[in-house]
């Protein structure tokens, strides 16, 4: 069975992102899981298709991420506005690798129907059994 971290104070998708609201602005970062990160090995490359004011919607791309093994989609969790995009990312992706939850998120979004579309997400617990069910 695979230990899986997880952050209470984040919501998650079956597909490993995960979006932290800001409760004082209302704004959600999202990035990607450890577990993710631990699936996806030493990571080369992020490339992010979205930039400050752009929309995104939830279950589409918003970019890319490579590493070593592979080439994934960056999927959002929820629709809405980037208000920042993590620049740092561009030269130095391996902040992924060493922090996914602080360091390495990808972008800022001011979402324009939490309410609506937070139902689709996962909490932490659900998220470590999910991660768990793939672990035949």
């Amino acid at each position: 069975m695979t230990a899986v971290q997880t952050l209470e104070d984040r919501r998650y998708t079956k597909d490993h992102e995960w979006a932290k609201k800001d409760d004082d602005e209302g704004q959600v970062t999202i990035g990607i899981t450890a577990f993710a990160v631990e699936q996806l090995g030493d990571i080369t490359l992020v490339g992010l298709d979205v930039g400050v004011g752009d929309e995104v919607r939830a279950g589409e791309a918003f970019g890319t991420i490579e590493s070593v093994k592979t080439l994934s989609d960056l999927y959002a969790p929820l629709s809405g506005k980037v208000v920042s995009v993590n620049e740092s990312l561009e030269n130095e992706p391996e902040l992924v690798n060493e922090d996914p939850w602080e360091m390495g998120w990808m972008i800022v979004i001011e979402p324009s129907n939490f309410g609506g579309e937070k139902s689709d997400l996962i909490d932490a617990s659900a998220y470590q059994a999910h991660v768990e069910s793939l672990d035949h």
